[in-house]
């Protein structure tokens, strides 16, 4: 029998966080047992099978090298703490799923930069946040994230107004919105990293949006076979 998988989600410390309770659906409806992780809930990092950084607040600026003088709604303690989380699953090949601004900070750590304030690059797409799928987005053909979600046209969410702008090291910038913003990015050396800039926590019902919560699980036990297979 199994062992269900323990997936750690980070986010906001405040109780009344509706990002936490349904992506902790979504990983049940996939399979995993979420655990949350802010400057208020700790997790013993051993226990970790995955990891999920989640949406939120502007990241600093000066993780970027952004403008430091430009008004943000930052929140520099989770900065850190998500910072510190996602170097620990780079050194040990823990599967990463970012969403927003955990896609932007995972970008950040590998050394991407940001668009800081995307509002003036909008042409195409309304910057209006809302919950329900109503921004396309067109993932790159070959891409790891189009054969996960099986399909290339994606309907999405959009609360940001901050985004991928150069992708780190070792990572390809795999979808894009119709103004060419950069909406997911995913690891191009193997690792099993995806990030993207819209909130499949709150489309888990629909199917290409689960996907990526199952992808994150599925991409956990194929690494716990395949250490059982060389052992």
């Amino acid at each position: 029998m199994k062992k269900t998988p323990i997936i750690g989600v980070t986010g906001a410390a405040r109780y009344w966080a509706p990002a936490w309770w349904c992506t902790r659906i979504a990983l049940r409806l996939a399979g995993a047992s979420a655990r949350r992780i802010s400057v208020r809930h700790t997790l013993d990092q051993t226990r970790l099978d995955a990891l999920v950084i989640g949406g939120g607040n502007d990241i600093s600026p000066e993780h970027y090298n952004g403008d430091i003088s430009a008004p943000v709604k930052s929140d520099p303690e989770r900065d850190k703490l998500e910072i510190r989380w996602i170097e620990y699953a780079l050194n040990h090949q823990i599967p990463l799923l970012g969403i927003c601004r955990g896609a932007q900070l995972i970008n950040v750590v590998l050394g991407g930069t940001l668009h800081q304030d995307i509002r003036s690059l909008r042409k195409l797409t309304y910057n209006r946040p809302g919950l329900l799928p109503t921004k396309q987005v067109k993932l790159t053909t070959d891409s790891q994230i189009a054969q996960v979600c099986k399909t290339t046209t994606l309907r999405v969410n959009s609360l940001h107004h901050q985004a991928v702008r150069q992708a780190g090291k070792d990572l390809s910038e795999v979808g894009r919105d119709l103004d060419q913003i950069v909406q997911a990015i995913e690891a191009s050396d193997g690792r099993n990293i995806i990030g993207v800039q819209w909130h499949p926590e709150y489309l888990f019902y629909l199917p290409a949006q689960l996907a990526l919560f199952r992808w994150l699980v599925r991409t956990h036990e194929t690494s716990v076979d395949n250490d059982r297979a060389t052992t």
